[in-house]
């Protein structure tokens, strides 16, 4: 077998590090960690020393890949699936993080996430530890379940997808060929003082079918909590209730940007007056040209015409037992704050 499996790794190009402590026992688990060396903003050295002292060598077989071009942890995590791979654990950030998932959603295999990036988006969404020695305790637990995912235009998603300010400032960013949180903050102070809202006609395509037209600063339909980076852009909503939230953020002037913020960090958007959420499995959106969209952060240009849905149950993840999923309720000084503001904001 270990011959075997050294003669498929050079023959597909793939460079497989083995590690069995023990003899292969059929209830063994076996697990393929993708190391994305140049993604997110942890270094990876030292993760095999970290996986040979934490992770459980009784419950486990495991191998560490590494990606070595853009597209490669797709191809590996496609490959697992097809040799029936128990699980397979995305180490990086939510680019590689999202590739992995794409190419897991449907079968057997299960997505595991060492979270290495500054947003971590789903890790924080399934409370996946932030320490590779926690995460790695997750795993020993041996508990998966299966999850949502949602799809704009057949592309897949986890955490959110959407239109509007957020996509045009992704789009922008990938095209400055720059990194970072700072690069990001600048850009959306220069972008966001000159964008303009656009205009929307949605229908909700598990009701009635009815369309209703909005002018929107954005538009986002967030299957997880939050965006990353406990920035929550839909509190409340879950992976495994078979919908997806949808938030309409409406045009705002002056201070209404900084509120917007601070009302995503406190968990409490769903109640500023700029804000109209409402949940559906199926939506349809149009509008009068073609322009960005996002889906988990990777933006594209897509038409006039956008069909979301949700997948229930598509994606089958290593779950942490002690908390299933990030309920991103305001804790109760939060909640007297905010309604504080709020009946300041009616007189």
């Amino acid at each position: 077998m270990f011959v075997f499996l050294i003669f498929l790794s050079l023959f597909e190009g793939i460079s497989y590090k083995i590690r069995t402590f023990a003899p292969m026992q059929e209830e063994k688990k076996r697990i393929v960690f993708i190391v994305n060396p140049i993604s997110g903003t942890s270094s990876k050295k030292g993760f095999e020393k970290v996986v040979e002292k934490n992770l459980d060598a009784n419950l486990f077989d495991w191998q560490i890949v590494r990606t070595e071009y853009a597209g490669h942890a797709a191809e590996i995590a496609t490959r697992c699936v097809k040799d029936s791979i128990d699980i397979c654990v995305a180490v990086g950030g939510d680019g590689t993080v999202n590739e992995v998932a794409r190419s897991l959603v449907g079968s057997k295999t299960a997505l595991g996430i060492v979270p290495c990036g500054s947003g971590n988006g789903l890790a924080r969404h399934l409370c996946i530890p932030m320490s590779m020695k926690g995460a790695l305790s997750v795993i020993n637990k041996g508990v998966t379940g299966y999850f949502d995912y949602g799809t704009i235009n057949e592309h897949p998603f986890f955490c959110t997808c959407g239109m509007g300010f957020d996509a045009f400032i992704s789009l922008k960013f990938a095209q400055s060929g720059k990194r970072g949180l700072t690069t990001y903050a600048k850009m959306v102070l220069k972008e966001g003082m000159k964008y303009q809202p656009a205009s929307y006609d949605l229908c909700v395509k598990d009701e009635q079918g009815s369309t209703h037209h909005y002018e929107a600063f954005l538009i986002a339909c967030a299957n997880a909590a939050q965006y990353g980076n406990n920035t929550y852009i839909a509190p409340g909503a879950s992976m495994q209730d078979g919908l997806l939230d949808v938030i309409i953020i409406e045009p705002f002037k002056g201070i209404g940007g900084p509120r917007l913020l601070m009302d995503m960090m406190l968990k409490t958007i769903k109640d500023n007056r700029h804000v109209k959420n409402f949940r559906a499995r199926k939506i349809h959106i149009s509008r009068s040209e073609e322009g960005a969209v996002h889906f988990d952060g990777d933006p594209t240009v897509m038409g006039k015409d956008i069909d979301i849905a949700v997948i229930p149950n598509g994606l089958k993840a290593v779950l942490n037992p002690a908390a299933i999923e990030d309920k991103a309720e305001p804790n109760r000084l939060v909640k007297v704050f905010h309604h504080t503001h709020k009946q300041q904001d009616q007189i």
